[in-house]
């Protein structure tokens, strides 16, 4: 999303959060987990509802497209939604989102057939995307930059939360009620977000123009479906030599060519065509897409092997996922932490692809008779090796590009992985529903007709897997051998993809990372569909850890030590403030900051001692010496937030990365009687 980088109105706008009570900043962030919950949830809960839902209406070839409607509508919203969000005002698209998602949740749960439900998942997914964007892009609008990696960070964790609460409500439902109180779910928690958001929300409507690339989007969109419905239904519904199958792989180049044509010329393209240019975007890209390939192919089929094959329940089959998504929060979080502390890694996407292909090649073993103990072990690692990139690669292309880029590369990475999902879910379909075709046919070759129950046969057994239990005892090994084999035939076909993502990550180039540059939050890399946020937003979460207790202790002794002054970390803060405000007075300061009386006074004596203050009544004025300090100060505390932006901060640095920095510059000195109870300086017990 851009921004308004206009030098009036940069001045001109009011503090985020501003007016508003901590308590109703509060409740509104809870409004906006729910929505983001929402999405989240959606994304997972649906899976190990699956089987039963196939079973139910029917058409087991059309089970991919529950879940691939869903991502390739949600995927095309998400620009769309972002760049009128900037230009309409955020809230009112954000209920909108709202109500577009409840819509297509009652719609999906009152579907009577696949087609049905397929397109209702779309107007739902389309809604999600909404939800997805917007609810990061508020969080920008209700706090200052200081707070923004904290509150963010509650969203990775709700997203945490679904990845393992979703196949687990999935098959509560499913089993204890109906599959279709996954989607009706949504409905009481959608309508609380909505009335609270209504009642307590009040962001700034920041009127930002846009020249929105509607047409590059509606063509991404359609050529991504014209690929998706080759790999679908070519092999299954039409031969792969069909009119209708050259006629739609045909159309797809058509639009791919249209694309580019119309990219090169759009004001502000859906992604712009210049970041092909740079290497590590162009392979990261390619990593993504077998990323999302992988994980959402394995995780829409995994459930159908549980349930049909083994014959867990739908409520277990989701607790047999758990170590899959435990692997995959486990290895993500660690790899993104180590990066942003070590500045190394390239072992990482070397190390997952190669997991996650090894993980790939266990699942291919998995078996009818494969105990719970040997699946959890395959799902654990496959999970960690998907895991071990994800963080990664969303960090590796921030730090490949310029500022102006930062946003749009970091919504791209995680577009090409929502984009490689969508195919896999439906490469994945067309190999299971060809193979299980082939393997049911030649089972129910050799059994009489007259042995078998009226009704049944492969084309029976391939769209309802519950009629399994229907079979007489002798047959119903040998179609769950077909039904075992099809699914894990998926995964060996899957392994030489990923194999290909690990040749291409040797050609990743390990640049030295910019110290601004910190792992993603979670909902970046869980999420299926691309969290668009602008180069300020991306920016102002990597610096908001300079806000944090840590953060401010570290940088004011990081900018005395550069300064050279033999000054405690408070005392160099205090003549910052003075500096900022002309005159500070210490038991005032004391008040409106967290930081105790015992702290101030120390650091007031100290530089009284030094005459680099002097005292006006109650009131603390720079002496010649202290205005000779504090200079060396702000200088040094300019230079160190310069090395943390690395090239970011050139001769040529946008209008909205100065103001980011200022604000931060402000925060980190504080200014009394704007706000109360400000988080100060480090404390006397942190001292250097």
């Amino acid at each position: 999303m851009a921004q308004d980088t206009s030098p009036a109105q940069l001045g001109d706008a009011p503090v985020p959060g501003e007016g508003q009570s901590r308590r109703t900043v509060l409740v509104a962030i809870g409004a906006l987990l729910l929505g983001m919950l929402l999405a989240a949830l959606d994304q997972t809960i649906v899976s190990t509802a699956l089987p039963t839902i196939v079973s139910e209406l029917g058409g087991m070839e059309h089970l991919s497209w529950v879940v691939t409607a869903y991502m390739l509508a949600s995927t095309a919203g998400t620009p769309l939604w972002g760049k009128l969000g900037d230009q309409y005002g955020r809230k009112k698209l954000f209920q909108g989102a709202i109500v577009v998602f409840l819509v297509g949740s009652a719609l999906c749960g009152i579907a009577q057939n696949m087609p049905q439900l397929i397109g209702f998942r779309a107007l739902q997914g389309l809604g999600g995307g909404g939800l997805m964007v917007l609810s990061m892009a508020i969080v920008g609008d209700l706090v200052p930059p200081r707070e923004r990696g904290r509150y963010q960070g509650l969203f990775g964790a709700v997203f945490g939360a679904t990845s393992v609460l979703g196949p687990l409500l999935g098959g509560l439902f499913t089993e204890h009620l109906s599959w279709r109180w996954v989607f009706y779910v949504n409905l009481p928690i959608g309508v609380v977000a909505l009335f609270v958001i209504a009642a307590v929300l009040h962001i700034p409507v920041r009127s930002t123009p846009h020249t929105i690339d509607y047409l590059g989007t509606f063509l991404i969109a359609s050529v991504a479906t014209c690929l998706v419905l080759v790999a679908s239904l070519g092999g299954t519904t039409w031969a792969w030599g069909s009119a209708q199958i050259i006629g739609l792989a045909v159309l797809g180049a058509v639009l791919l060519v249209w694309f580019l044509h119309v990219e090169r010329r759009a004001a502000e393209p859906v992604l712009p065509l210049k970041l092909f240019r740079i290497r590590t975007f162009s392979l990261v890209s390619v990593i993504s897409f077998v990323v999302g390939f992988a994980m959402f192919g394995a995780m829409t089929y995994l459930p159908t092997f549980l349930q049909v094959v083994q014959g867990v329940t739908p409520t277990m089959s989701g607790v047999h996922m758990l170590p899959m998504v435990l692997g995959m929060l486990i290895t993500s979080t660690a790899s993104g932490q180590i990066v942003s502390r070590t500045g190394r890694w390239k072992v990482f996407p070397l190390t997952g692809t190669a997991l996650t292909c090894i993980g790939l090649l266990l699942l291919h073993r998995l078996t009818e008779t494969s105990s719970t103990w040997s699946m959890s072990v395959c799902f654990f690692v496959f999970g960690a090796g998907l895991g071990l990139v994800m963080q990664v690669l969303v960090l590796v292309v921030q730090n490949a590009v310029s500022y102006e880029d930062l946003g749009v590369a970091t919504s791209g990475a995680t577009f090409f992985r929502s984009i490689g999902a969508s195919f896999g879910v439906a490469v994945f379909g067309t190999i299971f529903t060809n193979r299980l075709t082939g393997k049911l046919a030649d089972v129910f070759a050799s059994v009489p007709a007259r042995d078998l129950p009226p009704g049944t046969g492969p084309g029976r057994l391939a769209a309802d897997p519950r009629a399994v239990d229907q079979l007489p005892p002798g047959l119903r090994p040998a179609v769950l051998h077909a039904y075992a084999t099809s699914i894990t035939d998926v995964f060996l076909y899957a392994a030489p993809v990923v194999l290909v993502a690990f040749v291409v990550a040797w050609f990743l180039k390990e640049d030295k990372l910019r110290a601004s540059v910190t792992a993603p939050d979670t909902s970046q890399t869980l999420a299926s569909n691309p969290v668009e946020r602008s180069s300020y937003e991306e920016c102002a979460r990597a610096l908001s850890v300079l806000g944090s207790r840590e953060g401010r202790r570290a940088i004011y002794v990081k900018i005395t030590e550069r300064a050279g002054l033999d000054l405690l970390p408070a005392a160099s803060w205090l003549l910052l403030r003075v500096r900022r405000h002309g005159t500070v007075e210490p038991a005032r300061l004391a008040e409106v900051t967290p930081v105790p009386l015992r702290v101030v006074t120390e650091a007031s004596r100290q530089v009284e001692e030094r005459r680099l203050v002097a005292r006006e009544g109650v009131q603390l004025v720079l002496t010649e010496d202290g205005v000779r300090a504090a200079t060396v100060l702000a200088k040094a505390r300019e230079d160190s937030l310069a090395e943390l932006l690395g090239d970011w901060w050139g001769p040529d640095r946008p209008t909205d990365l100065v103001q980011l920095v200022e604000e931060l510059t402000a925060e980190l000195c504080g200014s009394d009687g704007e706000r109360p109870r400000r988080p100060g300086p480090p404390s006397g017990d942190h001292r250097p």
